[in-house]
């Protein structure tokens, strides 16, 4: 109860949440990605269990996020998964199996929405592990208050995704983007491509160029075939 009542708690607590807020758009277009193909049961699903484990897998996460963003080469590897899962899910956008996929479909969106998550998240909670500030219960409880902000988020994106198909165009594009930022963020790239330089933004904007092209002569290919 006295942790309830200090004023410290409330006051991490709001700026987890807002952080979160602040940092779930992409993450939502990533699960709204990853569950599109699915049918509607299999999409709620998806969406739930996949926001749920990366909750989890963001609070153990955040406990080791400093020390996880000084080891070389880590966010170059998760960069290039970035920009796998964007082609990946650009790709696979087409085929009109939605409502026969299997469970194997629903957990292969889950397992695309946590690895995604895993690497989107490297930088973002060095934010949240600041505003916790070693407090763990207080993590939990603000990201656990997170989950129903991003479901939220990820069911309007789908529903926006199905009227307006170039989003699913520009979500892959968004995925591209962060993930050649990732790539060129980490210890060993960032001194000769500083943050918020013209060559940062460069990486950025043909990370998502490379994403959508790839992504988009892959669809044309397999349509060709079929």
């Amino acid at each position: 109860m006295e942790l309830l009542s200090s004023p410290q708690f409330w006051l991490g607590l709001g700026q987890i949440i807002w952080i979160n807020i602040i940092l779930s758009g992409d993450n939502a277009v990533v699960i709204a990605l990853a569950a599109r193909g699915l049918g509607p049961r299999q999409q709620k699903q998806a969406i739930f269990w996949g926001t749920a484990a990366a909750v989890v897998l963001r609070v153990v996460l955040t406990v080791v996020a400093v020390k996880l963003m000084q080891l070389p080469w880590l966010q170059v590897v998760g960069g290039l998964l970035l920009l796998w899962i964007g082609v990946q899910l650009l790709n696979g956008g087409d085929d009109e199996q939605s409502e026969g996929k299997s469970d194997g479909g629903l957990l292969a969106a889950i397992r695309t929405i946590l690895v995604a998550d895993l690497v989107m998240s490297l930088d973002n909670v060095i934010g949240v592990a600041a505003a916790a500030n070693g407090n763990v219960p207080l993590l939990i409880a603000g990201l656990a208050i997170a989950i129903p902000i991003v479901i939220f988020g990820s069911t309007l994106m789908l529903k926006i995704m199905g009227r307006f198909p170039v989003i699913v165009t520009l979500g892959a594009a968004l995925i591209g983007w962060v993930g050649a930022e990732t790539l060129v963020s980490d210890k060993v790239i960032e001194p000769w491509v500083p943050h918020n330089s013209l060559g940062f933004y460069a990486a950025a904007a043909l990370g998502a160029l490379l994403v959508v092209a790839t992504g988009k002569y892959l669809q044309y290919r397999n349509n060709k075939a079929a």
